[in-house]
């Protein structure tokens, strides 16, 4: 028997989307976070998927083909009953649970330390969401996300609390001109290469301090962006909090006087029953580092 489309992904579906709404990928990829040539080959799967195209290149531009036009209101509809059916699943979950995402650099040990101690009863889960899976937070695979700004998803229907902010520091190679500057503005920087990537990690301010990215293969891995930074082949404009370029022998942190802030956020769903995740705020705004 022919099940195609039966067990379409929800990611695929929700991506097409979005492509659809802007007919041009790089401004869908540049919505979505996603490197232009991922998010290519993720819409490919779906059609792949379903055995039709849905989507037509041309030199032009992108446009929906037939079954593209047909296709859309459903896979619409697809998102938003997979966010009701969420939302309804868990007002109805037996006792208190709770699963609270995180990103990146990001530490929330305190926070969940204290909502621990606070509901020794409940379940309290935590799970780390690296750059290519905070996309997918809107699907419901945690409850509760902290992250740094700008999201790598749509804000429909979600709640955006703001939790604290944190200066930019440049991470550059011992040797490099700057390595021996007490503090640099956006200035110093100009001529200075970011490396090429999806803007999905907390270092996407360096193109917004230099301009767009390079042209050239994504990278996603972080170890492999260091990699380049300590080859002196980029620069990387980091939060001051992400302490993990410290771990590397050989690179030097400067501050940036002047950039824009990094600022981290709570985000929720709007009409979220779960009182843990009200509850999680509240600690997360008192125990986390950085917080005012």
């Amino acid at each position: 028997m022919n099940d195609l489309g039966e067990d379409l992904e929800l990611r695929l579906v929700r991506y097409f989307t979005v492509v659809a709404e802007h007919l041009n990928f790089g401004r869908a990829a540049a919505e979505l976070h996603l490197a232009q040539p991922s998010l290519s080959r993720q819409i490919q799967r779906l059609e792949d998927r379903l055995g039709v195209r849905l989507l037509e290149r041309t030199p032009q531009g992108n446009l929906l083909t037939e079954a593209g036009k047909a296709f859309l209101p459903e896979a619409q509809a697809l998102v938003q009953a997979s966010r009701r059916a969420i939302r309804t699943a868990r007002a109805y979950a037996p006792g208190e649970r709770i699963t609270i995402g995180y990103a990146e650099d990001l530490v929330i040990t305190p926070a969940v330390r204290e909502l621990r101690r606070l509901h020794p009863q409940a379940e309290i889960r935590t799970r780390h969401l690296d750059c290519q899976k905070l996309p997918d937070f809107p699907a419901g695979q945690v409850d509760v996300l902290v992250a740094r700004i700008p999201l790598p998803f749509p804000a429909d229907d979600l709640r955006t609390t703001p939790l604290y902010e944190e200066p930019r520091m440049l991470v550059v190679p011992e040797g490099h001109r700057l390595a021996g500057r007490t503090s640099v503005t956006p200035d110093d920087l100009v001529g200075e290469r970011p490396f090429p990537c999806p803007v999905t990690t907390s270092m996407w301010s360096a193109y917004r301090l230099l301009g767009d990215p390079p042209a050239g293969p994504a990278i996603e891995s972080y170890e492999d962006k260091l990699e380049l930074v300590a080859g002196g082949q980029a620069i990387g404009v980091l939060p001051v909090g992400d302490r993990r370029s410290t771990l590397r022998p050989g690179l030097v942190t400067v501050p940036i006087e002047g950039a824009p802030t990094s600022q981290v956020v709570m985000v929720s769903r709007i009409g979220d029953p779960n009182a843990l995740v009200r509850r999680f705020q509240s600690v997360a705004r008192s125990h986390l580092a950085g917080s005012a």
